[in-house]
């Protein structure tokens, strides 16, 4: 069971999102001010971090510069009222994996917080070699893509979607969860490039295989 640390002084928030983090099976902890939140990121076990900005004591970025300053490479989440191009940079500069800006849905937080795990778990070399939903599959040694066993060519953001689609079939994936995996923060947030590339792998895996929800996102149905 991963465990989540949820650091955020709106009790009406942290409670929300204790309660849904803990029945999607998760384990979660809750800190409402910077210097306890720090104070368990140092002395506890824990996978991941939600983190917010806005903190009493010390702020979420102070937290988040001292967790990288003292080794830690648990990954963080940033959550934020601070809607700005500049406050999501500073985060993700200091450390941070990903961000969210509030309000946000439930559903998309979700979903971040199993990639960021994932990623996590990649990294520290549990990672496997094939990801395969329906007739689709992506070899993530060899960076092959295929269709039904045929080979398909696919250029490296083609595949960096198709991973993130793979990664997390038939959930909705925001615009911004994709630029964010597949471009990093250095993006134009009005940008359609998503839309182009989502066109792309339709083309190469079959129309089917990606849906349109509309006004939230793409979803993999393979």
């Amino acid at each position: 069971m991963a465990r989540v640390l949820i650091v955020e002084d709106e009790h009406r928030i942290s409670s929300f999102l204790a309660k849904g983090l803990t029945a999607d099976g998760f384990s979660t902890t809750v800190a409402s001010d910077g210097h306890t939140g720090l104070d368990y990121v140092l002395t506890g076990d824990f996978d991941l971090v939600v983190l917010d900005i806005g903190l009493p004591g010390i702020d979420g970025f102070e937290v988040l510069r001292q967790m990288r300053a003292q080794g830690s490479a648990l990954p963080v989440i940033v959550l934020t009222a601070r809607d700005s191009v500049t406050d999501t940079v500073s985060a993700l500069e200091g450390g941070a994996d990903d961000y969210m800006a509030k309000p946000f849905r439930f559903a998309e937080l979700l979903a971040r917080v199993r990639l960021r795990l994932r990623q996590a778990n990649d990294q520290s070399g549990g990672r496997e070699d094939r990801l395969a939903v329906g007739s689709v599959a992506l070899d993530l040694r060899t960076r092959q893509a295929t269709v039904g066993g045929r080979v398909v060519d696919l250029s490296a953001r083609e595949f960096k979607m198709a991973e993130i689609f793979l990664l997390n079939p038939g959930q909705v994936l925001s615009r911004e969860q994709l630029l964010s995996f597949v471009w990093g923060y250095d993006f134009d947030p009005g940008s359609n490039v998503v839309d182009v590339y989502v066109g792309y792998l339709r083309r190469k895996f079959g129309a089917a295989a990606i849906s349109t929800v509309r006004g939230m996102g793409y979803r993999f149905d393979g």
